[in-house]
């Protein structure tokens, strides 16, 4: 890492750090890097669902991958995954260049577990995201995204993501995220 990569990296929290390496290391070599012996017990001592978003310097979405429940055997691992998949693998974009990396936000959202919900009055977009289920479709929608207002709304990207047709029933599930930038 350069002294100017370095310096970005102060203040970031872990999660992030750890995040942007994983990127850094396998945008610009193709390399898929260990997890480091001195991460937190917070990383590597428990699993999490979790989602990796990439944006440009103007706030547009560059690449976003996550899981509902965890894959991997540690939030560490379940974020190298998610990361190196949202840099190269988002099929919405081409993969991530080198010459981007400088350009670009990272952020982390960790899932909390999530809860079955009755109806649309239990969810609140800002403070909940939602899972939509129908057999074994399944959506998800973070919270707090710009542009939801309202749990309906909500609901229906989440609905378009999973492609359940509005009038096909679904249970419902709202979860809470740890949200890192």
């Amino acid at each position: 890492m350069s002294g100017q990569e370095e310096q970005r990296m102060e203040g970031k929290s872990e999660i992030i750090r750890w995040v942007t390496a994983v990127i850094g290391a396998y945008v610009k070599d193709l390399k898929i890097i260990p997890v480091p012996e001195d991460l937190s017990e917070a990383l590597t001592g428990r699993k999490a669902g979790a989602f990796v978003s990439i944006h440009t310097a103007d706030h547009r979405l560059r690449g976003c991958i996550g899981t509902i429940e965890p894959t991997q055997s540690s939030l560490a691992f379940e974020l190298r995954s998610n990361a190196i998949a949202a840099a190269t693998r988002d099929p919405r974009f081409s993969p991530i260049e080198p010459e981007e990396l400088d350009h670009l936000t990272i952020s982390v959202d960790v899932l909390g577990a999530p809860e079955s919900v009755e109806n649309l009055s239990d969810l609140d977009p800002k403070e909940y995201g939602v899972i939509v289920e129908n057999g074994f479709r399944r959506g998800l929608l973070l919270p707090d995204l710009e542009g939801v207002d309202t749990a309906a709304m909500q609901v229906a990207i989440a609905r378009r993501k999973a492609g359940i047709g509005e009038n096909e029933p679904v249970a419902l599930y709202r979860f809470r995220v740890t949200r890192y930038h």
